[in-house]
C-alpha cells in the first residue's frame, strides 16, 4: 500500500450530513484500516451521541481531537511562482513516488518547525513510525512515514529538497535540436584554410577571384 496520504477536512458531518458553518466546533476521529489511514469528521451532536461514545472501541482507532471549522476563502487568482515547501509536499504525496520518501519527511519537518504543520498523532505500523500532520488553516491531514534517515544521508537529502524547491518535480524541457536540414547544410560549408588572410581591396578596384 501507499503509506502517503492527504485527507482534507470534511465540509459536512460524516454521520448526519449536516453542513458545517464557519467557526463551528467539530471532532475528528482517526482509524488505521491497514489499506489507509481513515479520517472521520463529526459535528458536536453526533460526537456526543453514539458515534463519539463508541469510537475508541472501534477496530483500528488511533486518535481523536476537536477542531474549529473555518469556511474556505475564495480561490485566489493563479500566479506563476516557485514551489514552496507545502505545495511541493502536496505534489510529492499526490504523486505517490517512493523515491521522494526522504524528501517528503524533511519537508514535513521543515513545515512543522515553521508552525505551518502540526503533529496530531504518530503510530507504528510494521515496525515503521508513521506521522499524521495537520495543516491548521485548511484542516488537511498529511500521513508521512519516517524513512529512518542516517546522519550521513541528511546532506544529500537537503540538496534534493533545495533543487526541487527551485525547479519543481517536472524535469526541464529538453533543448530543441537543430533540424536535419540545418545540420546537413552546416556540414557542407567548408571551413576557411588556417591562417589564410585576405588582402584588403582598394577602393574602385575589382576584387580578384578566389581560386579554389
Amino acid at each position: 500500500m501507499n503509506e502517503w496520504n492527504i485527507q482534507s477536512r470534511a465540509h459536512a458531518c460524516q454521520a448526519c450530513g449536516q453542513t458545517f458553518s464557519d467557526q463551528q466546533p467539530y471532532h475528528t476521529l482517526l482509524f488505521d484500516l491497514r489499506q489507509q489511514v481513515q479520517r472521520v469528521d463529526l459535528c458536536e451532536p453526533c460526537w456526543k451521541g453514539q458515534q463519539g461514545e463508541t469510537a475508541s472501541d472501534r477496530k483500528g482507532f488511533i486518535s481523536h481531537w476537536q477542531g474549529i471549522y473555518e469556511a474556505p476563502p475564495p480561490a485566489p487568482p493563479e500566479a506563476i511562482q516557485k514551489e514552496n515547501a507545502e505545495s511541493l509536499l502536496r505534489k510529492i504525496v499526490e504523486s505517490g513516488d517512493g523515491k521522494y520518501a526522504a524528501v517528503s519527511y524533511i519537508l514535513a519537518v521543515m513545515l512543522e518547525r515553521k508552525r505551518l504543520l502540526k503533529v496530531k498523532e504518530q503510530f507504528q505500523r510494521d515496525g515503521q513510525r508513521i506521522f499524521v500532520y495537520e495543516q491548521p488553516k485548511t484542516g488537511d491531514l498529511f500521513t508521512i512515514p519516517d524513512p529512518g534517515l542516517q546522519l550521513d544521508q541528511l546532506e544529500e537529502v537537503q540538496r534534493d529538497v533545495a533543487a526541487l524547491l527551485e525547479h519543481g518535480l517536472a524535469p526541464p524541457l529538453p533543448t530543441t535540436p537543430p533540424s536535419d536540414v540545418a545540420v546537413g547544410a552546416q556540414a557542407e560549408v567548408p571551413s576557411a584554410p588556417p591562417q589564410e588572410k585576405v588582402a584588403p581591396v582598394p577602393a574602385g578596384a575589382e576584387p580578384e577571384p578566389l581560386v579554389g
